[in-house]
């Protein structure tokens, strides 16, 4: 959705106060993408969404509080809709390889929410010197809980540590992720798919008790 169509649809039909705090959310992720959040400034936001420079304050406190009330809310979003592919997976090497193509997958078909998440949020001095990001940290916990399934199943190896894992496999996912932003769309690489399976590949060569090549990602 443009800002213009945000603001439009703001503007055509009465809202309710959680409709109005998901415009304010929804306009802050166009601004803070095409801005930055340093170069935002919260007039836009309000333009963006359709309300008065005075109403965002109703809902959030600061810039800053907007944006980790952003970030909190579209990762409990992500979460779930990633709980649920993993949910319907057995095997823990094909969750691995379905929790990377996921990550990948959000970078292709919502660049400018992923810019955010990605980027923006370490412009942010709250965030990182005050703020302890609970959804960050419940998505890097489903990595480390996919390692120890696979420990207990004897498939990963039973030395590596789910803390340095999740925080390693992560790094390595967010730097592609980093890299694709920075092109733009346009520039984006093959599909997803396809580069999420490459890094999966190469992650489990490191993880897997026996060296047996696993499945690919069905196409």
């Amino acid at each position: 959705m443009t800002v213009d169509e945000l603001k439009q649809s703001s503007v055509n039909r009465r809202i309710s106060r959680a409709d109005r705090r998901k415009a304010i959310i929804d306009a802050a992720v166009i601004v803070f993408a095409r801005k930055g959040f340093f170069g935002a400034k919260v007039s836009e936001i309000a333009d963006a969404a359709g309300v008065a420079d005075g109403t965002i304050y109703l809902y959030f406190r600061s810039k800053d509080d907007l944006l980790i009330s952003l970030f909190e809310e579209r990762m409990e979003v992500i979460i779930t809709d990633l709980q649920e592919i993993l949910d319907q997976i057995d095997d823990p090497a094909e969750k691995l390889r379905r929790y990377i193509v996921f990550h990948l997958e959000l970078v292709a078909a919502k660049p400018e929410l992923m810019q955010v998440l990605t980027i923006e949020l370490r412009q942010s001095a709250r965030f990182i010197k005050e703020y302890s990001p609970k959804g960050f940290a419940r998505y890097l916990a489903l990595l480390g809980a996919i390692l120890e399934e696979g420990q207990q199943c004897d498939i990963f190896r039973k030395e590596l540590h789910p803390g340095v894992f999740r925080r390693a496999l992560f790094g390595a996912i967010d730097e592609i992720s980093l890299e694709w932003i920075l092109k733009g769309r346009e520039q984006l690489p093959p599909e997803p798919k396809v580069v999420g399976s490459e890094i999966a590949e190469f992650i489990l060569r490191g993880l897997l008790v026996d060296q047996t090549p696993s499945r690919p990602v069905n196409s």
